[in-house]
């Protein structure tokens, strides 16, 4: 009786992580199906229409030079451009813009430091507080760690000429892709997002949404949406939906690119990962009744449903993870060893759909790995980190649809794009995990069982998955652990050891 309960929801796991797979592969096959280049711009106006460019910023004093050269150095007639820095910072960060700002104004841009109090709503807040005193019909928004190429209004704005549309997205690229082995895979991931997913809905005619950071809104689809909202993590995702079904057109540009930098520290990778996951599931209990009872198209609801949803597979394959074990040993000991073939074509079906899904994401990105031999690693590895995810997200997926509230946790920026650099270590923003990591790794040492059992039971079927499961939860516990505690402690003892050398 035992056995087979554990048998049946194991299974029962493994269906409902298999639909999410299934969905890649959609997104693969929408994509084949549907994509091609960029729209044509209309040619540009007689009269550029006026841009603010809003850089909402908290405690980024290593990149927030950079941030303002880099729009600073925008093409666009300078008596039609408004920059507005949201700056939020409790630290040197806002010492440090006042005093960028005076040369940058004395040379002509229109450039303003905006300081509220307290930080309501935090990134959505400070969106909201610019645009009451904007003066730009058009709205774009770059993150500290963003730098937009010199032509991006000049190649944007002019899309903004059909007046039903009321966001153009570009697609994100990386100043320091190849920093690490955690930034490949970060890369990859994001690849995934951007060149497959977001083209795929967007030629396929289904909704896609703005991501916060290298695009441009009109400033009138924000207020017929009803304006930034902060009752979620995700104001992007939320206020897309909310636009998009209020009738505006989304433009994405796959083709055109903006470079921002990956957190180089897993912890920050974790943090940034949980605020999405339960983002998008606040998103989704806050809209998606709504979104299935409007009047769009079949498929723009589906898509809308697994896009908003998605991130419930973490919570999926965390129940995977804690039944497989016990399944191995139940339908050993039931004698239902042909059974264990079933791990075969799950394992197929959620997946290897994942390794399609960021193979194409690869192939057809200008900048992505290419050849086989650059991938052939990184894709078993974001398998495995995806499930090593799987422990914190499930937390997130199961907080943002239970409609508990947290702060808006920002991931650290440290200006990194060299790989031999680990200046990021010494900094202020770095992150410490203690019990997450520990937690990791105890599912690491629970999975190193199963993998004996597995070993001395001959049962070679079931080995690759509880790999991946062993791999996952070592890989993200253990860099955490080694980030967060040792390597600050090399990097202390380097310079004081510089120091000593210096002074002698």
């Amino acid at each position: 009786m035992l056995e087979g309960l554990i048998v049946g929801l194991y299974v029962l796991g493994l269906l409902f992580l298999s639909l999410f797979g299934f969905h890649r592969y959609l997104m693969v096959y929408l994509y084949r199906r549907d994509v091609g280049p960029d729209p044509e711009p209309p040619p540009p106006p007689n009269e550029w229409p006026r841009v603010t460019v809003q850089l909402p910023i908290f405690n980024e004093q290593h990149v927030v030079e950079r941030l303002l050269q880099a729009v600073c150095a925008l093409d666009y007639p300078r008596d039609r451009l408004e920059i507005q820095v949201l700056d939020d910072s409790n630290d040197e960060t806002s010492r440090i813009v006042a005093g960028l700002l005076p040369p940058l104004q004395a040379r002509g841009w229109n450039i303003r430091h905006i300081r509220r109090r307290g930080r309501r709503g935090f990134k959505a807040g400070a969106l909201e507080h610019g645009l009451q005193t904007a003066r730009g019909d058009l709205i774009a928004v770059f993150d500290a760690d963003f730098l937009p190429p010199r032509d991006f209004l000049k190649r944007t704005v002019p899309y903004f000429r059909d007046p039903s549309v009321g966001v153009v997205q570009v697609r994100w690229d990386y100043l320091n892709r190849n920093y690490s082995l955690l930034t490949r895979i970060e890369s990859v991931m994001l690849d995934g997002h951007f060149v497959v997913e977001h083209a795929a809905r967007y030629h396929s005619g289904r909704f896609f949404n703005f991501n916060g950071t290298g695009g441009i809104w009109r400033r009138e689809a924000i207020q017929d949406a009803g304006g930034w909202e902060h009752d979620t993590l995700t104001e992007d995702l939320d206020l897309s939906y909310r636009a998009q079904l209020a009738g505006w057109r989304f433009i994405y540009l796959k083709d055109r690119v903006v470079r921002s930098e990956l957190p180089v520290e897993m912890a920050a990778f974790k943090q940034q990962q949980f605020r999405w996951a339960k983002g998008s599931m606040q998103t989704a209990r806050k809209l998606l009744r709504r979104i299935l009872r409007s009047p769009i198209r079949r498929e723009q609801k589906a898509e809308a449903f697994f896009h908003l949803t998605a991130n419930v597979s973490y919570l999926l394959m965390l129940w995977v993870g804690v039944f497989l074990g016990p399944s191995i040993w139940a339908r050993y000991r039931l004698g239902l060893y042909q059974f264990l073939w079933l791990d075969i074509p799950i394992f197929c079906l959620a997946t290897l759909s994942v390794a399609a899904f960021y193979i194409l994401a690869e192939k057809e990105n200008p900048y992505g790995y290419h050849k086989w031999y650059q991938w052939a690693y990184l894709i078993p590895m974001l398998m495995a980190v995806g499930i090593g995810l799987s422990l914190s997200n499930a937390r997130a997926v199961w907080e943002g649809w239970s409609g508990i509230a947290t702060p808006f946790m920002r991931t650290p920026k440290y200006g990194v794009a060299q790989a031999s650099t680990r200046s990021w270590a010494a900094s202020r923003y770095r992150l410490k995990q203690l019990t997450l990591p520990l937690l990791e790794l105890f599912m690491a040492s629970l999975f190193c069982l199963v993998a004996y059992y597995c070993i001395k039971a001959e049962l070679w079927y079931s080995l690759p998955f509880v790999a991946l499961f062993l791999i996952g939860f070592v890989y993200t516990g253990g860099v955490t652990l080694w980030q967060g505690w040792f390597v600050p402690l090399t990097v202390r003892k380097a310079r004081v050891e510089e120091a000593i050398r210096q002074g002698s």
